[in-house]
């Protein structure tokens, strides 16, 4: 009986795992879905604000506060940090989770896209350099 228990406690502890690593991202995988920021947003050594603002060092970061973009007064003055919740929200569905806000992005439908993304934009410092 003692083979079974620990068949089935190491098969649940590798689902475990396995379902962390999923929620962690993969950073290579979330460049590739950056392409689609890509058309608004700027990441990295040289970032600049462009139709929408530069996103070194997201992560973490008050929302409406990069300076020199014009973001909407919706973003502004939501109390936000981009915290990887807050984040994967706003990936989700943005006018849900700041109303009023001008990112035309309609949303991302899947989580592992989201966490994927999230991965990879946590890569980047405030200076544009990955850490």
């Amino acid at each position: 009986m003692k083979p079974i228990r620990v068949t089935a406690l190491a098969a649940l502890a590798l689902t475990a795992s396995s379902c962390s690593a999923s929620a962690a991202g993969d950073a290579a995988a979330g460049e590739a879905k950056f392409r689609v920021c890509k058309v608004c947003h700027q990441i990295g050594d040289g970032a600049r604000n462009f139709v929408g603002p530069q996103l070194n060092g997201v992560v973490g970061r008050k929302a409406g506060s990069v300076p020199g973009y014009n973001y909407s007064d919706a973003n502004k003055n939501s109390g936000l940090t981009w915290d990887e919740a807050t984040l994967a929200k706003y990936l989700m569905s943005p006018r849900e989770v700041v109303p009023g806000t001008k990112m035309a992005f309609p949303g991302m439908s899947k989580e592992d896209d989201i966490a994927d993304l999230i991965a990879y934009l946590k890569q980047f410092g405030p200076d544009g350099k990955k850490l």
